[in-house]
């Protein structure tokens, strides 16, 4: 008997053995597209060949054409938060739940953003290129204290929670703003964003991109941003309109900006090359050794779970899980299959 399949469409880690040994003791067999994300088109056309019963994806787009072409398609799962690369619509209209890890590297993102405000605020990278280029300049500069700045927190969900704390630790002030106030504002200042934009020295952005906030930052709202500000996005590179943001740097209205993510990755603009206090990094954030552990182990335990009908922990669409009788029959009946 042929075992049910799991899709695999990419992963930004060196192998699949974490999923591999979850997936396989569940009873389940498991094809890996390419590392690096594959077009649209291919995922769809790897989706005809082995028509899976799930499909992990990573960076990869799985739209619906690669859902329409599975009619046994029983799963979607984002081997990470954001659901922009994943026709949510499509699985939806057909009730095939869809699933992300939400939980993985809240600490990893928030240290990042801590770590992009002190390389700007004590000018560590700026300085290291200078000392590399045979500069030594130490009346040249121009650092501030990080217990003076203040730090705008733009959605407040379990990164900007643990952002808000690091950064109260360091003794800024901390101002947030998300769409609904939570009961428990642990002495937080929770401010609309215009007031946040005017007040805050260092701006950082944890939001998903959805149309609402596709291009939030536009040159209208950057303008809005206090003088000399920074501006840290670790979400979704289309939250911020770049062209408006390379704008700003040149005016020296903002400056500077910490990118772990950008519209056209992982095409980087030449313009912001250019500018010193400018630091980018290749959409890491989420990443450490105990994150990629904790995010490829709870993302095959998510797929198992709906696969063989069992409650969700991580379920984005409301949809109940369901699963055919051959591919439940299989999963439920292998030996030391995985329960979660």
């Amino acid at each position: 008997m042929n075992r049910p399949k799991v899709l695999i469409t990419d992963h930004a880690w060196p192998d699949l053995s974490i999923e591999r040994q979850a997936l396989e003791a569940a009873g389940l067999d498991v094809v890996a597209g390419p590392a690096a994300p594959a077009p649209a088109e291919h995922i769809a056309a790897l989706c005809r060949e082995h028509q899976p019963v799930s499909i992990l994806t990573c960076w990869a787009q799985v739209q619906r054409a690669a859902i329409d072409a599975v009619p046994g398609l029983r799963h979607v799962g984002r081997l990470g938060v954001g659901l922009d690369n994943i026709d949510v619509r499509a699985c939806t209209e057909r009730g095939i739940p869809v699933t992300n890890v939400p939980d993985y590297c809240f600490e990893e993102v928030s240290d990042h953003a801590l770590a992009l405000a002190l390389a700007w605020s004590r000018g560590i990278v700026a300085f290291d290129r200078r000392v590399r280029a045979g500069e030594w300049n130490p009346a040249a500069a121009r650092l501030r204290r990080m217990a003076r700045l203040t730090v705008g927190v733009v959605g407040y969900g379990r990164i900007g929670q643990a952002t808000a704390r690091k950064f109260r630790a360091f003794g800024s002030e901390v101002l947030v703003h998300t769409r609904t106030v939570p009961t428990e504002t642990d002495g937080l200042d929770f401010v609309a964003l215009d007031a946040l934009l005017a007040r805050s020295d260092v701006v950082v952005l944890n939001l998903p991109l959805t149309p609402a906030t596709q291009h939030l930052f536009d040159a209208a709202r950057i303008a809005s941003m206090k003088a000399g500000s920074l501006l840290i996005n670790l979400s979704r590179g289309g939250v911020v309109d770049t062209q408006a943001l390379i704008d700003a740097l040149d005016r020296g209205h903002l400056a500077g900006a910490g990118l772990d993510v950008l519209e056209s990755e992982p095409a980087v603009p030449p313009a912001l090359l250019r500018h010193e206090q400018v630091v980018i990094t290749p959409h890491v954030a989420f990443s450490s050794d105990a994150s990629l552990e904790e995010l490829r182990q709870r993302g095959a335990e998510e797929a198992i779970r709906a696969l063989r009908g069992e409650p969700l922990r991580y379920g984005c669409n409301g949809t109940p899980s369901f699963v055919g009788a051959a591919a439940s029959a299989a999963i439920r009946a292998t030996p030391g299959a995985h329960r979660g």
